[in-house]
Parts: C-alpha cells; structure tokens; sequence
C-alpha cells in the first residue's frame, strides 16, 4: 500500500514524502530513503515494495528542486537561494522526526544514493541518536582540487547569470565524463546501469531530464568539501552501523577508490561497525542493475542483521 502527502518544513516549503506500507502489520523497521540528483523518489517503487514485502516500511521524499517538490515550487534543479545543501540535510532531520512521531518504537534506517548519500552522510555529522543505522548507495570519495576548481566556476557562473539559471556547462562537466569507460554506449546515461530498458526509463522520465542551477551546484559541491572534512566525519557516533555498496564500475566512485578512501577515513576516525560489498561489473545505479535483485536481498539481510542487535 502506498499513501502520499505533504510536509511543510520550518522555513515554509512543501516537501512531497512518499510511504510505502502495510495496514495489515506492524513495521519491524523503517527506512527513510535518500534519492539522487535529477531523479525522485517514486523511481524506488519496487525497490520500497520489496522491503514491505519483509515487514520493512519504507518513507521517502522529493528533495528540492526534484520531483514533485520541484514541481509545486515552479524551480526544477535548485535547493534554495541560500546554504542549499544544508537546508537539505534540514528537510531529511524534520522528516525523520515525522517518522519517529508516527512510529515511536520502531528502528529507524536512512538510506541515500548518489547525491543521497552526500546528503546522509552530512546528515549522521549534524545528528545525533536519531537513527539506528545507514545505507550509503553510489556514493564517492573527496573531490580535491578539481571539487574547488568546479566550485568557483560555479560561482562566477552565479555572478554572471544569477542563482537559479540553468546550468547546462557545469550538468556536462559534471557527468559528461561518466559514459566514457563503457564500450557500445548508446545513450548519454548508460553510465547509471547495463539494464537497458532501465536506462530509457530514465530518458522517458521527465522527471529525470532537467538542467540544474548554477546555485544548485555551487551548493553540492560546498556540501562535498564539507562532508570529507576530518573535524566533520569525526562528529559521527562511532557506534553507527553502515552498509556501503557500490558496483565496481560505478564513475561516482572512481571505479571503488572513491569509496574506498571515504571508508579508510571512516575506520581511521573510529567508524569501525561498517561493513561494504562492491558488484562486479555494476555501474552507479545498483538497485536498477542487472543484478538488483542480489542487491535488494543483500540490504534486507544487513537490515535483519542490525535489528536482531537493537
């Protein structure tokens, strides 16, 4: 069963939230999910259809700019005029406290892809004893110098053409790149999955087909460097559980070393509970690879894992 509504946030903005459910039974957890850039929330259907189906009910929204959300508030691809990453990461914490008043007893999961995880790991920086674990899907390691170099072209962009211009040079900057390691590419967004029809379901989706603002990613690259500061992954409770998954060949990543580098600087600041699967052959989007289906089993039984702990 699925049931959608709105959430004003604090500042005033609507937020559109998703929740997958089943009247007939209590929940044994709750995973609020995370979406990525230029996608939404509805796109996790069968992945959220799946954990209901094991008992696991699931909570998700449109972030700003995205979605639903991007669509009431008339501005696709922008998260706001001002601190946009953060006031994200905002949105995510009242939303999770929604959860928690509508399920005060039931364990609490967040899970985040691509742009998601960015958001979630920021989150669990921010936040204290709100949740009892995390999922981090496509996520990837420090930008370094390049992240700084984007981040000011973004900014003179910004001058020039105001906060919420589109984008189109930074969007092509940004995954222009992503396609070229992959042999018989056919589309611009092969680089997401081998599953073809997957990925025309995302061409097809005009929810998927956006420019981005200058602002917007001024803001994603500025929560980037935020999220890989040591003094900031230090203020995660080293007590958290995690689950990172990646496929092997997933440009996000760097192919593993990306996430592998956000793993070390986890373990060396004492996140020791933290477990890790990369898919061989797996691109960004694992829970539409060919071999989802693994995936989606292999998150259930961490999820049994750590509620059998609480």
């Amino acid at each position: 069963m699925e049931k959608d509504f709105w959430l004003k946030m604090s500042d005033g903005q609507d937020i559109y939230l998703h929740h997958w459910h089943d009247e007939e039974v209590e929940p044994k957890a709750i995973v609020q999910l995370s979406h990525g850039m230029i996608e939404h929330i509805q796109r996790y259907n069968e992945f959220a259809e799946f954990l209901v189906s094991n008992g696991i009910f699931v909570y998700g929204n449109d972030h700003r700019g995205h979605g639903q959300t991007g669509e009431k508030s008339g501005l696709f691809g922008h998260f706001a005029d001002e601190n946009g990453f953060e006031r994200v990461v905002e949105d995510l914490k009242e939303i999770n406290e929604f959860i928690h008043q509508q399920h005060p007893k039931t364990p609490v999961y967040l899970m985040g892809h691509s742009m998601g995880s960015f958001l979630v790991r920021r989150f669990v920086q921010r936040f204290h004893n709100t949740v009892n674990g995390v999922i981090l899907s496509g996520t990837g390691g420090d930008l370094g110098l390049l992240g700084k170099v984007g981040k000011s072209f973004a900014k003179y962009q910004i001058s020039k053409l105001g906060n919420r211009a589109e984008s189109l040079i930074m969007k092509k900057l940004t995954f222009g790149k992503y396609n070229k390691m992959f042999k018989d590419v056919q589309t611009p967004s092969d680089w997401l999955t081998s599953d073809r029809e997957e990925v025309q379901k995302v061409i097809n989706d005009p929810h998927c087909n956006f420019i981005p603002t200058a602002g917007f990613y001024y803001d994603l690259l500025m929560g980037l460097e935020t999220i890989h500061k040591n003094q900031e992954v230090n203020k995660i409770d080293k007590h958290l559980p995690f689950f990172i998954f990646s496929g092997e060949k997933d440009p996000v990543g760097n192919n593993t070393k990306g996430v592998l580098s956000v793993i070390k600087q986890y373990k060396k600041h004492g996140i020791n509970n933290l477990e890790y699967t990369f898919y061989q052959k797996g691109r960004h989007e694992m829970l539409f690879e060919v071999n989802r289906d693994e995936v989606k089993e292999h998150i259930r039984q961490w999820l049994e894992k750590q509620m059998a702990e609480v």
